[in-house]
């Protein structure tokens, strides 16, 4: 199977994976990160009264048009706890922020405009008809929509949904991403490392970019490179109801790479096999029944970038994010040069800085402040205190020309995904 681009893998990858999950209701505190899965509408007003923007007194303007003015005050309206009578000729109401406006009040005087004494109050200063009050439905109205089905929701969300008047969302169901790490030489963090073994670092990292990307991630554990012990875990992702299986390494044309057999025994349907990218040119693709298959790298950077790549826009895409296939890449300056690349489009590790630059106008002179990417001079695969360096992913095309220190360049942010 040849190599296929990296545009044409994510494609097929989405195309792969159907219609968004179910939906589900969830308490509203419970919903940060998870998928809003129908429109939401306010079920209220917001404000859904009149209400004052200020702590002062509520009055007529029309008693306060001559100052100062000498006005009796008959009551309290503070929040929560209305006043509840009206305001008439030579009256005011002291009034605190968020209150309710009195009945026959039409404005508010601030605190510092009035001077107090007993049961009255003298206005200094003239405040003009609806002066700092809030209209009810300022902020919206009842049956305004406001938050779209396919958003991922955050604390602003959660907010606004909250003031709606909503105890519930109704959110896609988080999928379930069963992570399989394979190989003899593999053992878990913290376990003893034989002489020839080495610490499965995939295997954690991975299960955090799922769990950040909204879905649950259930760990599989280590297979060993054997066909029964790679059956006995693709089977208990099969029971589990798994939406995704995640496997990591074994997935080459090795000896010992079996992970491809063990799923065509299984009833596999390959997608595709093999990326021109790099690091990741081995990323398998197939679905296993219900299942979406990813065969990452085992090289841990390898694993990361296909994760981000195809692994995330997967899973947002089940949560019915529509923002799911967006470019994830954003401009930037390039701080190195670089030689040109070859047939792979290259995910090069590095770091990002702002740079000043003197920006000529024609009023004058300002400064613009320019990300610049720089690549790391290593860029092996299997070196992760690299990646740890690393703020971002530089993308290079496949036979992109030579390139020179201060073109325009394209990066991948790692702190959207990691």
């Amino acid at each position: 199977m040849s190599l296929i681009s990296v545009e044409d893998a994510l494609s097929r990858v989405l195309a792969s994976v159907g219609e968004p999950l179910e939906t589900e209701y969830v308490p509203l505190a419970s919903c940060a990160g998870r998928t809003l899965a129908e429109d939401l509408s306010a079920l209220r007003d917001q404000p859904p009264f009149p209400a004052s923007a200020m702590d002062g007194y509520a009055v007529r303007s029309i008693d306060c048009a001559q100052v100062p003015a000498s006005l009796q005050v008959i009551g309290t309206s503070a929040a929560g706890a209305r006043f509840t009578g009206t305001i008439g000729p030579m009256k005011a109401v002291r009034i605190f922020t968020g209150a309710p406006i009195p009945d026959g009040a039409d404005a508010v005087v601030l605190q510092e405009d009035a001077d107090p004494s007993g049961d009255r109050v003298t206005v200094k200063e003239a405040p003009r008809s609806s002066r700092h009050i809030r209209a009810a439905g300022l902020d919206f109205r009842a049956g305004d929509v406001l938050l779209q089905a396919g958003l991922r929701l955050d604390s602003r969300h959660i907010a606004l949904a909250a003031a709606m008047g909503h105890g519930t969302l109704p959110v896609h169901r988080r999928p379930k991403v069963a992570i399989l790490a394979t190989g003899d030489e593999l053992v878990r963090a913290g376990e003893p490392v034989g002489p020839d073994q080495i610490t499965a670092s995939s295997l954690p990292a991975t299960i955090l970019m799922v769990e950040r990307a909204g879905a649950e991630a259930i760990d599989l554990g280590i297979a060993r490179d054997d066909l029964a012990s790679l059956d006995e875990r693709i089977q208990t992702a099969r029971d589990i109801g798994a939406d995704i299986l995640v496997t990591l390494g074994g997935a080459s044309v090795g000896e010992h790479d079996l992970v491809q057999e063990a799923l065509s025994r299984q009833g596999m349907d390959l997608g595709f096999w093999r990326v021109a990218l790099r690091p990741g040119k081995p990323l398998m693709h197939g679905r296993l029944g219900s299942t979406l298959l990813l065969g990452l790298p085992g090289n841990p950077v390898s694993s990361l970038v296909c994760a981000v790549l195809f692994l995330v826009p997967a899973i947002r895409a089940l949560l019915g994010d529509q923002r799911a296939a967006d470019d994830p890449t954003e401009d930037a300056i390039l701080g190195a040069d670089l030689p040109p690349n070859r047939e792979r489009q290259d995910y090069m590790r590095a770091s990002l800085a702002l740079q000043d630059v003197p920006l000529t106008l024609t009023q004058g002179q300002d400064r613009l402040m320019l990300c610049v990417a720089t690549p790391h001079l290593l860029q092996d695969s299997s070196m992760l205190s690299i990646l740890e360096r690393s703020d971002a992913l530089l993308v290079r095309p496949p036979h992109a020309p030579e390139a020179t220190a201060g073109e325009p360049c394209r990066i991948i942010r790692l702190e959207r995904f990691c």
